[in-house]
């Protein structure tokens, strides 16, 4: 009976972990989401929904060395509002980046590699001065963001990131949840997009805003990891 009553709470311990993991597999173009890992390349964890925690492994910028994906190119216009959805609501509380980088042909082939990669949108956590810590980016359904209409037009890879801090109070405490998508701006500009960073390279995982432990003591103020964002 012991044995049975240890196996059950491991067994119920276990599914409520996995629960508690999520994917972004959805591109969300003018209110229409295009399915599961159409637009999205399909990430290694697809199945497991583990997150990345070492920011310096070739996973940290697509999260694709074992599926090797590409995926389907959706035209979206320069100025419009698209979203990266999740396979459910954003659990873990944490924080939110979107970083693009431009391919310099066909997005299907290109890898992201180089000084390439700057970020178009961010939910940081909200302080006020050690009292409580709060984060608009937890039990989200998807992150939505306007593409720069400076943009200049051509292919993209666009990154979304969601850093879970449940666990940041150690170095790789800090769960990392991404995908890439691939999308053809039209109609853009002329703007330079920047500062522009390496993925991996962008963090060390010691930065403030990823080594934190947001229990106790609350953090007085919250810095967001990575540089500011381009808004053309």
């Amino acid at each position: 009976m012991l044995f049975k009553q240890i196996s059950l709470t491991a067994l119920l311990t276990f599914v409520v972990s996995v629960s508690a993991h999520y994917t972004f597999p959805d591109l969300i173009v003018n209110g229409v989401n295009t399915g599961d890992w159409v637009n999205v390349r399909r990430t290694n964890n697809y199945n497991s929904q583990s997150p990345v925690t070492d920011v310096t492994s070739a996973d940290f910028r697509c999260y694709t060395s074992e599926t090797h994906a590409t995926a389907s190119t959706a035209t979206v216009a320069a100025g419009s509002t698209i979203g990266i959805g999740a396979d459910q609501p954003v659990y873990h509380p944490g924080v939110v980046n979107v970083y693009m980088a431009k391919a310099p042909g066909n997005v299907s082939t290109f890898d992201g590699s180089g000084a390439v990669w700057f970020k178009v949108f961010q939910i940081p956590a909200v302080t006020d001065g050690g009292r409580t810590i709060t984060f608009p980016a937890q039990n989200i359904n998807a992150v939505n963001f306007q593409i720069p209409k400076n943009l200049p037009s051509g292919q993209y890879l666009v990154r979304v990131e969601q850093i879970a801090l449940h666990s940041a109070s150690t170095f790789g405490g800090a769960q990392f949840y991404l995908s890439c998508a691939q999308i053809n701006v039209t109609g853009g500009g002329n703007g330079t997009p920047g500062p522009l960073v390496s993925i991996p390279g962008v963090y060390t995982g010691r930065e403030p805003g990823i080594m934190l432990n947001i229990y106790y003591p609350i953090p007085t103020t919250y810095v967001q990891p990575g540089p500011a964002v381009w808004s053309g």
